[in-house]
């Protein structure tokens, strides 16, 4: 069974290794082996960890770290990023699990926060993130070879 919790400044090296073996897949299909999850320090992920207007989750199994997600508020906005899953772990509704615990961390956390933000590779937008509610809002060209996808979903209905 797997458990989501807050993760802590000592999982950092856990999470990080994570990322980089989840979005190795990411990088291929993108070609480009220099994306931020691949490139990114022990030293963020550890300073990210401790900020109050940030929050990173954990999917465990056992003992062992499957899945991660983070977030950041700013004001009413917040911004969903780094969902990674084991590669060996997919397609087992844990991506799923974790994108719904931290709407729902946010909900109750940031009581403030009326929409989430994410941003994903154009050959990566998933039927996730539809099904969750997420839509579209533009493409922005990065590199020659590197289209993001932004996503954007209301926690508030407009009146």
């Amino acid at each position: 069974m797997i458990d989501i919790h807050q993760a802590t400044r000592e999982d950092a090296g856990e999470i990080l290794t994570l990322q980089r073996a989840a979005f190795v897949d990411e990088a291929q299909a993108c070609g480009d082996p220099f994306i931020l999850p691949l490139t990114e320090g022990l030293e963020r992920v550890e300073r990210l960890l401790g900020q109050a207007d940030a929050l990173v989750l954990k999917a465990v199994l056992g003992t062992r770290i499957v899945g991660a997600v983070r977030a950041s508020v700013a004001g009413s906005h917040g911004v969903v990023g780094r969902l990674a899953v084991a590669p060996d772990l997919r397609r087992r509704g844990i991506a799923r699990a974790l994108l719904t615990r931290v709407e729902q961390e946010l909900r109750t956390g940031f009581p403030q926060v009326s929409a989430l933000t994410l941003f994903t590779g154009a050959q990566s937008v998933d039927r996730l993130y539809r099904e969750r509610g997420y839509a579209e809002t533009h493409r922005e060209r990065v590199a020659e070879h590197l289209v993001m996808v932004h996503m954007r979903k209301e926690l508030v209905e407009p009146c």
